[in-house]
Parts: C-alpha cells; sequence; structure tokens
C-alpha cells in the first residue's frame, strides 16, 4: 500500500473514531470492556514529513456498560477524572512504512503523570483528504498510579484499540 497524505492541519473525525479498552480481572477469567464516548485531538504534517499531534480522551467518558463499575473508573480508584479530566497521547514522531503502517512514538498522560509509548497502527484509509489509523497495544496500567487491585483480581496489561479517523482541518 502506497501512502501519501497531504501537508497541513488535520482534525479528528469523533463520530467516525473509536477508542476502546479491554482489561482482564478475576484473575484473567472475566475481559472488561469499554470505551471512550468522548474523543478529540488533531495533528500536522508538514512538508518534510514530520507528523506530530494529540489524541485527547475526557476521562469521564468511559463506558463499559455497568454503571457502578463506571463510576468506580471514575473515582480516585483508577481515571480520578476530578482532578484528572482528560487523558492523552501526544505524537512526538511519526515513520510511515512501505507495508501500509505507521511506527508512532509519543507521551501517553494518564493521571498526570506521562510515560514514553510506541504504537504501530495500520494505515486502512488515505487519500487527499482523510486518513484512518487502526492499532491495538498493551499500557501497564500501574506505570500510571492506578494500583487498586483488591485480591489481586486485576492484571496490570490493559489492550487499547483504536480506530481513528483524520480529516483535512478547514482553514
Amino acid at each position: 500500500m502506497t501512502v501519501a497524505v497531504e501537508t497541513g492541519l488535520w482534525q479528528l473525525d469523533a463520530g467516525a473514531s473509536t477508542v476502546a479498552l479491554k482489561h482482564k480481572s478475576m484473575w484473567g477469567l472475566v475481559p472488561v470492556k469499554g470505551v471512550f464516548a468522548t474523543v478529540g485531538g488533531g495533528g500536522e504534517v508538514t512538508a518534510d514529513g514530520t507528523v506530530t499531534g494529540t489524541l485527547t480522551l475526557d476521562a469521564a467518558s468511559i463506558d463499559t456498560k455497568n454503571a457502578k463499575r463506571d463510576t468506580h473508573l471514575r473515582s480516585a480508584d483508577f481515571f480520578d477524572v476530578d482532578k484528572y479530566p482528560e487523558i492523552t497521547f501526544a505524537l512526538r514522531a511519526s515513520e510511515l512504512g512501505a507495508d501500509g503502517t505507521a511506527r508512532m512514538s509519543g507521551q501517553l498522560t494518564v493521571r498526570g503523570i506521562s510515560r514514553p509509548q510506541a504504537v504501530t497502527a495500520r494505515v486502512t484509509q488515505a487519500d487527499a483528504d482523510a486518513v484512518t489509523l487502526d492499532a491495538t497495544f498493551t499500557v501497564d496500567r500501574q506505570e500510571f498510579g492506578i494500583t487498586t487491585n483488591q485480591l489481586g483480581m486485576m492484571g496490570g496489561l490493559t489492550t487499547i484499540t483504536t480506530t481513528l479517523r483524520f480529516t483535512r482541518a478547514v482553514a
């Protein structure tokens, strides 16, 4: 797949994008799945091919289809949304592969703690007006101060799956 993304400003199409998480609880037997209902972001492709950008998640928008669990995830035990309302990924570098992948590196910030994060995404659609990236990667929640683990029920790794569609920003 040959991918040529136009230079300029790009904005996340929130309606066509998803950020989901999956975490095994109950000693790895029961997966907890959820989505962030509110996502935003944008980026820039410069003439030299440099790509930068930011993805922002409203931490309070987590939805696992279980109101009691969602309230607990929003609490200080997990995302602490009153103190840290956003989760962000700031893209610092991106390298496009000939195989239609984009290897990206940046800073993931959760609960005010930033850590380097590498992500390999597959470019599933690209033209002059839109680009769509699909990626799946893992995050160790303990690196971000999310250490609640009653009776050893929860492992440390959370799988994040994204479909992000960016459209050319209107000037």
